[in-house]
């Protein structure tokens, strides 16, 4: 893609450590926030995530006002009503999403709502329709995955449709996120890898696609870096908050990066499968990150190649000539994928997701052809090619 210029925003106060948390009431006095409300789901309040926001907001003398948990793995529109309702009830004037992604785009769609006026969530659906600031959102992720928290994106299922839908806006962009590896550190070890890869492929699509530049590719080769060095040490430790909070700033730092130079064939392909098949979007991106980037390889080999010094380091990187570069990048992430099957079970073909047949394949290439990301995908892909990519990932 020839670009004339290119744009860099990110206006997310990023705030991370071992005490971030503690921060929040102060950030929440300075906006003049009185009658905040919580949006999570009964997983997080089941394995005791919120108290510790909960203590800390207590510490500042900080009355939540509202809970609202009953955000499913794959939100709808009709959660998104019933939160923004809640939310008018009790007379509430900001948000704090503690949860994974599904969590955080409930509480960026409940945030339309509830500012905008009205209940048709689907009339701002697509880009750039929001036209004034919304309410304080404060953001404290559970997972390390999404890096919806540093994005202006936000997916809603509509399940009458069967399709996802997509709003987007610098204005969905959340006042602070708050980094806090308390939040992250009881996750198991399978979320723990697959949200990893999902914040993998953010970085390595925001890296490699068209719309890249030289910010968002300091942000997203960071972010590689930072996973490919920790995701083995978390998994192997846990409880080893350090590298709950590096992989925490990884996975922000790569959603920084594709907010900003977007996504591609990759991410089509996941979203189609998730909404045909009901899969989580970071086992969709683990299952598919390999696979385009061979079918991308015979027009971007040059962006793969440089993409190993991340993933494997400079004494590979060095030792590796450079017409092998590219193939050794993606020959990595294979390995890696091997390794998180065998430590985490997490699936690496659509065949051992036990979810996925071969007869929805049709279905999943037509949506993913008409998927947005596929416009900054470094290679025109047409219906076969993704039917045959579908047939790679078998």
């Amino acid at each position: 893609m020839s670009k004339a210029f290119y744009e860099f925003y990110c206006p997310v106060k990023i705030i991370a450590g071992h005490a971030a948390l503690e921060s929040i009431p102060f950030e929440l006095s300075i906006l003049g926030v009185k009658r905040p409300m919580i949006i999570t789901d009964k997983g997080i309040r089941v394995h005791g995530l919120l108290q510790p926001v909960e203590e800390a907001l207590a510490a500042g003398d900080v009355h939540v006002e509202a809970i609202f948990d009953d955000v499913p793995p794959d939100s709808s529109l009709e959660v998104v009503a019933q939160a923004a309702q809640l939310f008018r009830t009790h007379q509430c004037d900001a948000i704090l999403a503690v949860g994974g992604g599904s969590v955080i785009d409930t509480a960026k769609a409940t945030n339309i709502l509830v500012s905008e006026g009205g209940d048709d969530l689907l009339q701002y659906a697509g880009a750039h329709h929001l036209t004034k600031p919304l309410k304080p959102l404060f953001v404290i992720p559970t997972t390390s995955g999404t890096g919806s928290e540093a994005t202006m994106i936000a997916v809603i299922s509509d399940h009458q449709k069967q399709t996802k839908v997509a709003f987007a806006s610098n204005y969905l962009m959340p006042n602070a996120a708050i980094l806090d590896p308390r939040m992250t550190s009881t996750l198991p070890n399978q979320i723990t890898a697959m949200t990893a890869m999902d914040a993998m492929t953010h970085a390595i699509e925001a890296y490699s696609c068209l719309a890249a530049n030289p910010i968002s590719d300091a942000y997203a080769t960071a972010a590689i870096k930072k996973i490919s060095t920790h995701i083995f040490d978390v998994i192997d430790h846990p409880n080893d908050q350090s590298k709950r909070l590096e992989i925490a700033q990884a996975s922000t730092m790569a959603g920084i990066a594709f907010s900003n130079s977007m996504v591609g064939l990759v991410h089509a392909l996941g979203h189609a499968l998730g909404a045909v098949a009901k899969l989580p979007h970071g086992l969709c991106m683990n299952l598919f990150l390999p696979y385009v980037l061979e079918y991308n390889q015979s027009v971007n080999q040059a962006k793969i190649a440089e993409l190993l010094l991340y993933v494997a380091g400079a004494d590979v990187y060095a030792a590796t000539p450079l017409a092998e570069r590219s193939q050794r990048t993606i020959d990595t992430i294979y390995a890696m994928r091997d390794q998180l099957f065998d430590v985490a079970q997490l699936p690496r073909t659509l065949r051992e997701t036990r979810k996925v047949s071969q007869d929805q394949f049709d279905d999943i290439a037509n949506k993913a052809l008409n998927d947005g990301s596929i416009i900054y995908n470094p290679k025109q892909a047409t219906l076969d090619d993704l039917k045959a990519i579908l047939n790679r990932a078998w």
